[in-house]
């Protein structure tokens, strides 16, 4: 199962999008990928149960690091179809991607 894709590819129609950005970066930024839903990533045990089973997860943090890394792991683990964007927020941002004030 693929763990990443690169943000000039992602296509956000039908995907299951998540912001798994620590709660300090998030709270740093003024900037979201529309449609994402927030998850504590430090929380994770709590909230992944909740995510759909037949639909691609997407998640991004800041930069597509160890918070994307641990999240998409625990997540796979699960059974689920999870990817992180490559580069996090900023790749996509970097790539053209839209983002909308939080």
């Amino acid at each position: 199962m693929e763990r990443t894709i690169k943000p000039q590819d992602l296509k956000l129609a039908g995907k299951h999008l998540i912001d798994v950005r620590r709660c300090a970066d998030r709270d740093a930024s003024t900037e979201q990928i529309p449609g994402a839903a927030w998850h504590d990533p430090e929380k994770i045990a709590e909230w992944a149960g909740t995510l759909p089973k037949d639909k691609e997860i997407v998640l991004y943090c800041v930069r597509g690091g160890s918070v994307s890394n641990s999240v998409v792991d625990a997540l796979q683990a699960k059974g689920l179809n999870a990817r992180f964007i490559e580069g996090g927020i900023e790749g996509w941002k970097a790539a053209g991607g839209e983002v909308n004030a939080k």
